[in-house]
């Protein structure tokens, strides 16, 4: 199936050497290093891993698989994604008041980066795993203790997460009545959007840079309502976050397309914030909030993992065919841990990859990448490149593939 023209550049490389001259009728090596596009997973299960620490150490919220299967899945997770979201869930992050989990997180943080990977911090701001000593305080004291919280988190982050889910769920925020917590008080005592711009604005003021999203799962006209306040306050969103947890079954490329095209009309970035596909039995439809089907065991099974590989091979295709789609995130690389117990990850318990890791892996390291290949320079130097949009290298020297048809790159040494 041939990529997508918005997804893929014909470019005209020309080549000098050190000296600055043309490298003329000389055989090179063109190689794909990562695309533009973000292939998103959760990087929980590696925290522990990223820290040196025992197996006994506490999980994240969520997920989070031992260390000793972390380091048995590195090397698969390194190999197809390219853009990491790690928990910031405010009631773990700072249990106890004026105590962060920073110097953790950041070490987490940094043994992505140093890998090549892209950082995601996942929430600033939600009403569910709330930090409990909001209880405590005033509305007012509320609203200063998360402003002071995302401007001391946005700071110490920067330069290794600069990409936020600054609030999250904000649809339901107000109404939110499966736990008491400080966040749904502030947002039913001033609404909605001043709810947002408080996020939004000590974000922004603290990092002018970063890429600040709104997420919601709410998928109804209630966001799009939503969005239209945001914006219609002036407050400046960089990307829509599309939460797309299926484990009641695959929306179908014909959902998925009208949902995309209803929030593409803001012209703004989507974000796939957080998608699953199970490869067992699908989650009840009757169930409303997927928190409330608890199961004591829910496997994966032979005919579901088919289904699984796809449907995602499906979803991504859509996902990569749509303009407005900048990046999507699958929430889970093991079913180790796995958010709700479902079997939704790419590989199994065990850690054997399931038929849908491998459908993934051939879409993005298979057909949407390029492999090292070896040109012939014309003699000016120049020599035909197309591929996905990203970072390649021609004899090790880096250069972006963009939708410019001329490219000049002067070799290193």
């Amino acid at each position: 199936m041939p990529l997508p023209q918005h997804r893929r550049a014909d470019a005209v490389v020309t080549i000098l050497d050190a000296h600055g001259r043309p490298l003329a009728d000389t055989d090179v090596v063109v190689e794909q290093r990562r695309h533009a596009f973000l292939f998103g997973n959760i990087g929980f299960d590696f925290i522990a891993l990223a820290n040196q620490e025992g197996d006994a150490a506490e999980p994240p919220a969520f997920g989070g698989a031992s260390v000793q299967t972390a380091t048995a899945l590195a090397d698969l997770w390194l190999d197809v994604f390219n853009s990491a979201t790690l928990p910031f869930y405010w009631g773990n992050f700072e249990r106890v008041r004026g105590r962060p989990d920073t110097t953790r997180m950041l070490t987490a943080a940094r043994w992505f980066a140093e890998r090549g990977v892209v950082v995601k911090g996942h929430p600033l701001a939600w009403h569910t795993v709330c930090a409990p000593w909001l209880l405590d305080l005033s509305t007012d004291e509320i609203a200063d203790a998360q402003d002071a919280r995302i401007r001391r988190d946005v700071a110490d982050f920067a330069g290794v997460i600069d990409t936020w889910d600054v609030i999250n769920e904000v649809v339901i925020m107000p109404v939110f009545d499966k736990e008491p917590n400080g966040l749904t008080r502030l947002a039913w005592d001033r609404g909605r959007i001043p709810t947002v711009r408080l996020a939004f604005d000590a974000a922004r003021q603290t990092n002018p840079s970063a890429t600040l999203l709104l997420n919601d799962f709410d998928m109804s006209t209630a966001y799009e309502c939503l969005i239209e306040g945001v914006l219609e306050a002036g407050i400046r969103i960089d990307a829509i976050g599309l939460q797309s947890h299926m484990h009641q079954g695959y929306w179908g490329e014909e959902k998925t397309l009208a949902i995309l095209d209803r929030f593409a009309r803001f012209g703004l970035p989507l974000h796939l914030t957080e998608t699953t596909l199970v490869s067992g039995d699908l989650m009840p439809a009757h169930i409303k909030d997927l928190n409330d089907h608890q199961v004591a065991s829910w496997p994966s099974t032979p005919e579901g993992e088919v289904r699984q590989a796809d449907e995602l091979e499906r979803h991504y295709r859509t996902l990569v065919g749509h303009p407005a789609v900048q990046a999507a995130t699958y929430w889970g690389i093991t079913d180790d841990g796995a958010w709700l117990g479902a079997p939704a990850g790419l590989v199994r318990a065990d850690g054997t990859p399931k038929p849908a890791y491998d459908a993934l892996r051939r879409l993005v390291k298979d057909e949407w990448w390029l492999a090292p290949t070896t040109l012939r320079t014309s003699s000016t130097g120049r020599v035909p490149v197309s591929g996905f949009l990203g970072t390649y290298t021609v004899d090790g020297t880096l250069f972006e593939l963009t939708h410019d048809s001329e490219v000049v790159v002067r070799l290193e040494g």
